[in-house]
């Protein structure tokens, strides 16, 4: 697998970029927009930039720039996703895109659930948080070392079916979650390897950072 590492215009988490940066585990790293500032800030030269650049206020200076106009169908983050998958990168791992704006945050979201149904896998990272999405028929094991904190699942779709969630506080077996209920919000680690998994549809899994 090669996994590529995008970094929005909001909040940034830093840290944990940097950490997996250090270990080598990004492939390819790419700046949306005023992502750009977020890693010249830090010391990181992505390998991309794209966006129209209204944000950052200037177009980069960068090994590839990938420049679009202001008014357009696309976002940002969508164009650079898919900039991601045409350089052949099949796990995703976005920053920058969940908080600020609430309408952002959500064409996110829906970004993440349809590149996910697109085969990728995709995970936003936020603040002291990360959201996974899965597709089914998979299965998801959380990081190990997440001893407390809330997990929480909900779907993507109409109805996500055959949900199975493990080694948390309440277990789901084999259920059908849809996006019009609650159900699936704040589930609690145990300090057991969990697992969720999803027989048809999508899921967001949200759980803490190590």
């Amino acid at each position: 697998m090669s996994m590529c590492a995008l970094v929005g215009a909001v909040d940034f988490n830093a840290e944990d970029f940097l950490a997996r940066h250090a270990a080598g585990a990004f492939d390819f790293v790419i700046a949306v927009d005023a992502g750009f500032a977020h890693l010249e800030g830090v010391g990181v030269v992505p390998d991309m930039a794209v966006g129209d650049f209204d944000s950052l206020g200037y177009v980069p200076k960068c090994r590839r720039v990938s420049r679009h106009p202001v008014k357009k169908d696309k976002s940002d983050m969508e164009l650079a996703m898919e900039k991601a998958v045409t350089w052949g990168h099949d796990e995703l791992v976005v920053y920058g895109a969940l908080s600020g704006r609430l309408d952002h945050t959500l064409a996110n979201l829906q970004l993440f659930a349809r590149f996910s149904e697109r085969g990728l896998y995709v995970t936003g990272v936020g603040d002291g948080f990360a959201v996974r999405l899965l597709t089914g028929p998979d299965a998801f094991e959380l990081p190990e070392g997440l001893a407390e904190g809330t997990v929480s699942v909900f779907s993507a779709n109409d109805a996500a079916r055959g949900v199975i969630e493990r080694g948390l506080a309440y277990s789901l077996d084999d259920e059908t979650l849809t996006n019009r209920t609650s159900r699936g919000l704040s589930n609690e680690l145990t300090g057991q390897p969990a697992t969720v998994a999803v027989e048809k549809g999508t899921l967001y899994i949200f759980y803490p950072l190590p």
